[in-house]
C-alpha cells in the first residue's frame, strides 16, 4: 500500500514539478508571468492522443510531434503576442490577461476539435502492470515518472553544460550586458517560452494515459504546479521540482489517510501559510525586478 502510494506521489509530483519548471523558466528568462502552462499540457495531451490514435503513429513519434508543434508554440505566443504587447509599453498585469486569454482560446478550441467528452488514450505497453517490491504498478505511472526525471535532468544539463543554455541564463540575469556580449537575448526569451510549452505538451502526452485527454485536466494540474513553483521559490528550478513532489505526497497521503474530498482545500491552504511565513519559498528566491 505504501509502495503504491509513494509511486503515485512521485509520479504526480513529477508533472506538477516539470509545469513548475515550465512558469520559472518563463519567469527567469523574460521577469514575466505565464498562467498558461496547464492548458498547455492539455493541449499537448490532445496532440499527442491525435497522432497515437487517430493518426496510428508509434507512441515515440507522437511525442516527439508533438514537443515540436508545443515548442513553436509557445516562441509564436512569446515573440508575436508579448513581444507586441511590451513595445506598446503595455503593463506586466497586460501580460498576465493576455496569457490567461491564450489559456482560454486553447480550451475552447480543443473543445471544438475533440469534443467536451473524456478521450481514453490507447494503451502503450502490452503488460497491465509491473511488479515493483510485490506491488502491482501500471506501467504508464513508471513513464510518466520516468519522463519527468529525464526532462528534469536534460532541462538541468541544457542550462549548464551547452553554450546557448549559458547564454540563456546570462541573458536573464542582465540583458543590456547579454546583448553587448553579442548574445540573442529577444532569442533566448522566445526559446525559454518555446521549451516551457514543449515540457508541459510533453508531459500531457504521458499522462494522458494515466488520467484520460479532457477539456479541464491542465486547470488544476497548471494551478497545484503554480502552487509547487511558489513553494519552491518562484523562478527557482530546483524549488519547482521539491514544491510539486511535495503537493504530489501531499496530496496523494491526504486522500489514502484522510479524505479525498479536501485535499485540494488542504493543499491551498498550506500554499498560503508558506506564502504567509517564507514568501520566497524554501530556497528563499530573491523576486526580479
Amino acid at each position: 500500500m505504501v509502495i503504491r502510494l509513494i509511486i503515485g506521489a512521485l509520479m504526480i509530483g513529477s508533472v506538477y514539478g516539470v509545469v513548475g519548471i515550465g512558469y520559472g523558466l518563463i519567469y527567469k528568462a523574460s521577469g514575466l508571468m505565464s498562467l498558461a502552462q496547464g492548458d498547455m499540457l492539455m493541449f499537448g495531451a490532445f496532440l499527442g492522443i491525435t497522432f497515437y490514435k487517430y493518426l496510428q503513429l508509434p507512441f515515440i513519434i507522437a511525442l516527439l510531434l508533438t514537443m515540436i508543434i508545443m515548442f513553436m508554440l509557445g516562441m509564436f505566443i512569446e515573440r508575436v503576442m508579448v513581444t507586441k504587447l511590451i513595445e506598446k509599453g503595455a503593463q506586466t498585469v497586460y501580460i498576465i490577461l493576455c496569457t490567461i486569454s491564450i489559456s482560454m482560446i486553447l480550451q475552447n478550441s480543443s473543445m471544438l476539435t475533440w469534443g467536451s467528452n473524456v478521450l481514453q488514450f490507447p494503451a502503450i505497453f502490452n503488460s497491465a502492470s509491473v511488479k515493483i517490491f510485490g506491488v502491482s504498478v501500471a506501467p504508464e505511472n513508471l513513464l510518466v515518472l520516468g519522463v519527468g526525471i529525464i526532462i528534469m535532468v536534460a532541462l538541468q544539463l541544457f542550462l549548464t553544460k551547452t553554450k546557448f543554455g549559458i547564454s540563456m541564463r546570462a541573458a536573464a540575469q542582465d540583458e543590456v550586458a547579454a546583448s553587448a556580449l553579442g548574445i540573442n537575448v529577444p532569442l533566448t526569451k522566445g526559446t525559454a517560452w518555446g521549451i516551457a510549452s514543449m515540457l508541459a505538451g510533453a508531459i500531457g502526452v504521458v499522462v494522458g494515459p494515466v488520467f484520460g485527454v479532457y477539456m479541464s485536466m491542465g486547470a488544476m494540474i497548471g494551478q497545484k504546479a503554480f502552487a509547487g513553483a511558489v513553494v519552491g521559490g518562484y523562478g527557482n528550478m530546483f524549488g519547482a521540482i521539491i514544491g510539486g513532489v511535495f503537493f504530489g505526497f501531499l496530496e496523494t497521503f491526504v486522500s489514502a489517510y484522510l479524505t479525498s474530498n479536501y485535499k485540494d482545500f488542504i493543499t491551498f491552504g498550506i500554499l498560503i501559510i508558506v506564502m504567509i511565513l517564507m514568501p520566497k519559498g524554501i530556497f528563499n528566491e530573491e523576486v526580479m525586478e
